[in-house]
């Protein structure tokens, strides 16, 4: 079926374009996960995906949510199931303070929230909903934004498989650094087979212009990206004092998987967990550069699947 759909896209589209129609178009549900992939992958990367031989990173990923499906994946992925996971693991101290969960937005009570406070949900990737100020809190345009979040199914973008059946909710965490109407850096840890390989800072979250910058664990830049590559000779971030239990956190957070990203920020002193992230921008992530996929991908040992591929 997707073969008719390729069909209707013209090969000297802008990129952009194609992706466009390909996201609204009716078939899309209808394909197959390997089909599916195959075209996406050929609109966001410009290029033909090895699902036999795969290579390079972004194609490993692809490998990895066709063929590496763990049940115990889906709980690792719901914001709010996970949290069991991380106090067993490493400990509840680590956990941002929840102050609610629901399925349904007209069961919050506003009234026992406080001042600030951050919504998100449980079964999607970003759409962080920040609350600076209950008084002048905009509550209607929320409800439309996470009621839209709580009906759609985030399996279906990228074919995450983990994502397919997760209960929808809403869950509610205090805001880290309340004397601040920033967001907190974020530290994104890249695990290969339970292996830190780097970190990479997130900054200005909240200007609608992040920036995005790689280290390793003696905090020297790592130009794996196009942010990277322009940062200036010497160029530099303020490095947190307890990035070494950072990087061990990830490692214990990674043991026992091929690949997870160990999302974790750091606020006043302490250590928080943020998610875990098996399939980083879906694999599609055409930032990183040519050498970076490739030596990423190097790096990435895929598991034996019984019965082959």
């Amino acid at each position: 079926m997707y073969e008719k759909l390729m069909k209707t896209l013209k090969m000297d589209s802008d990129p952009r374009d194609l992706f466009k129609s390909f996201c609204v178009h009716t078939l899309c549900k209808s394909i197959p996960d390997e089909g599916y992939l195959k075209l996406k992958f050929w609109i966001k990367m410009g290029k033909k995906l090895d699902l036999k031989h795969p290579q390079t990173f972004n194609e490993k990923i692809q490998w990895l949510k066709l063929y590496d499906r763990k049940p115990k994946y889906i709980e690792l992925v719901d914001k709010y199931e996970v949290r069991k996971h991380i106090k067993n693991m490493i400990g509840e101290e680590y956990l941002i303070p929840l102050l609610g969960a629901w399925e349904d937005f007209e069961r919050i009570d506003f009234a026992e929230l406080p001042n600030r406070f951050v919504f998100k949900c449980t079964h999607d990737s970003g759409g962080i909903i920040l609350c600076k100020d209950k008084e002048r809190f905009n509550k209607a345009k929320t409800r439309k934004k996470l009621e839209k979040r709580l009906a759609n199914n985030y399996y279906y973008s990228g074919r995450e498989w983990p994502y397919k059946n997760i209960k929808p909710r809403i869950i509610c965490e205090e805001v880290l650094g309340t004397e601040s109407d920033e967001l907190p850096s974020d530290y994104k840890f890249h695990c290969f087979n339970g292996k830190p390989r780097n970190v990479m800072v997130c900054t200005d979250r909240g200007s609608g212009n992040p920036k995005y910058y790689f280290f390793d664990q003696e905090w020297k830049l790592l130009r794996c990206n196009v942010g990277g590559l322009k940062a200036p000779e010497g160029f530099s971030l303020p490095k947190p004092e307890k990035m070494d239990e950072m990087f061990e956190i990830a490692a214990t957070l990674s043991k026992g998987v091929p690949f997870v990203r160990v999302d974790l920020y750091f606020e006043n002193g302490q250590i928080y967990f943020g998610e875990l992230t098996f399939h980083p921008q879906s694999g599609f992530d055409y930032n990183l550069l040519p050498e970076t996929d490739d030596s990423w991908g190097r790096d990435l040992e895929l598991p034996s699947i019984k019965g082959g591929n």
